[in-house]
C-alpha cells in the first residue's frame, strides 16, 4: 500500500509538532486502475464504500480482520486497485494499493476481500 500525501503529512505533523492523528472507521473503495495519490483516478462504477477492520499493528503491519464484501455489485468492471478513506463518502484518502490479481465482476455479483487479505505496510 502506498500512504497518500494527506496522511503522510499527518503522520509527520503528529511525530514533529506533537499535533494528534486519529483515523476512526477506514472505508475502502474499489477501482479499475491505480487511484492515484489522491484515490480519485480510475474509481469503479460500484462506489459504495465498506468499513474495514484490522487487527493490531505488528512488524509494522497492520492486516485485516474481518471479510470486506461487496453484494450485488451495480456495473460490469473488472476491480484492480482500491483506495483507503477515513470517511464513508467525502473525507481523506489514506492510501491505496493493487489488488493481488484483477477480479472480474458482473452485474449482481458479490465480491469480497477476504479477512487477512488487505494489509498496511510501514517501510
Amino acid at each position: 500500500m502506498s500512504y497518500s500525501d494527506y496522511l503522510e503529512n499527518a503522520i509527520n505533523d503528529a511525530v514533529c509538532n506533537n499535533t494528534v492523528l486519529q483515523v476512526g472507521q477506514v472505508y475502502v473503495k474499489l477501482h479499475t486502475g491505480d487511484p492515484g495519490e489522491n484515490g480519485t483516478a480510475n474509481v469503479a462504477g460500484e462506489t459504495t464504500r465498506k468499513a474495514a477492520s484490522f487487527g493490531t499493528s505488528s512488524g509494522g503491519t497492520c492486516t485485516s480482520d474481518a471479510d470486506i464484501n461487496w453484494v450485488n455489485v451495480s456495473t460490469a468492471e473488472t476491480y484492480s486497485h482500491v483506495s483507503f478513506w477515513d470517511a464513508s463518502s467525502g473525507g481523506n484518502c489514506l492510501g491505496s494499493g493493487p489488488l493481488t490479481s484483477p477480479k472480474q465482476v458482473a452485474v449482481g455479483d458479490s465480491f469480497t476481500l477476504p479477512s487477512g487479505s488487505v494489509t498496511f505496510t510501514s517501510a
